[in-house]
């Protein structure tokens, strides 16, 4: 589980997180919705460790700076970083061996095949596209088999056939009862599995929604301008 308390990050005079609370469990796909300069991607680095915060993050159990969180985290950021010398399989290998994992190669040859890298394991980092390096962001992230993963903005960039892949492999991790978190502006792309919505709005956590509590069909959309335009939506009323 991903537990956040009380989170608060300030840019000087900014408040970008303001008292976030949140919870996704394990097994479940928890998306974060809002739109841009609502404080999502600021969370997802908090979360990750990359910025100091007031509060308390936790991941299954160990606070997120600890070697122990660490370990058991995996992140996709919303720009991939490629390393501009090191082949797509050298970024493999790097992982591999900052996590010491053991008897990876088979794992990391079908994450490859998955998001048609194999060709490609020779190309450096500054010779691959957006998309590309969006899919050796993802490898790396999930080649240490991770119990908790963030998204941030996954389906960016990638092509019909990534998207397939990737949303496949969010379920399974699910299913094998990973921590998901999710931040996309893409709604539809999670219509179909999500399980939680955090949503934000200016630095804070507006509303928080579990879809096996919601009545009737009503989508992830409709939920999202619901609850920050105030209009109707099946199962549920205006927040207004």
């Amino acid at each position: 589980m991903i537990e956040i308390k009380y989170v608060t990050k300030r840019y000087g005079s900014t408040l970008a997180n303001n008292d976030i609370n949140l919870a996704a469990s394990d097994g479940e796909i928890t998306v974060l919705l809002g739109a841009n300069g609502a404080g999502k991607s600021t969370l997802i680095k908090c979360i990750c460790g990359l910025l100091r915060f007031e509060g308390s993050i936790m991941i299954n159990g160990f606070d997120n700076h600890s070697i122990e969180a660490k370990r058991l985290l995996g992140y996709v950021p919303e720009l991939p970083a490629m390393y501009p010398m090191l082949t797509v399989e050298e970024h493999l290998q790097f992982i591999a061996r900052a996590y010491r994992l053991k008897n990876w190669e088979e794992y990391g040859k079908d994450l490859m095949t998955r998001f048609e890298l194999l060709d490609k394991k020779e190309k450096l980092g500054q010779e691959l596209s957006k998309g590309m390096q969006q899919k050796v962001s993802i490898c790396c992230a999930l080649l240490p088999r991770p119990k908790a993963v963030i998204f941030d903005e996954p389906f960016v960039g990638l092509d019909p056939h990534a998207i397939r892949e990737l949303k496949q492999m969010i379920t399974a991790l699910r299913e094998a009862g990973n921590s998901i978190i999710i931040s996309t502006h893409m709604i539809e792309s999670m219509e179909e599995t999500w399980d939680t919505t955090y949503i934000m709005k200016n630095g804070s956590i507006m509303e928080n929604k579990k879809r096996k509590d919601l009545k009737g069909s009503s989508s992830l959309e409709a939920i999202y301008f619901a609850i920050t335009e105030g209009s109707a939506y099946p199962g549920g009323s205006s927040s207004k």
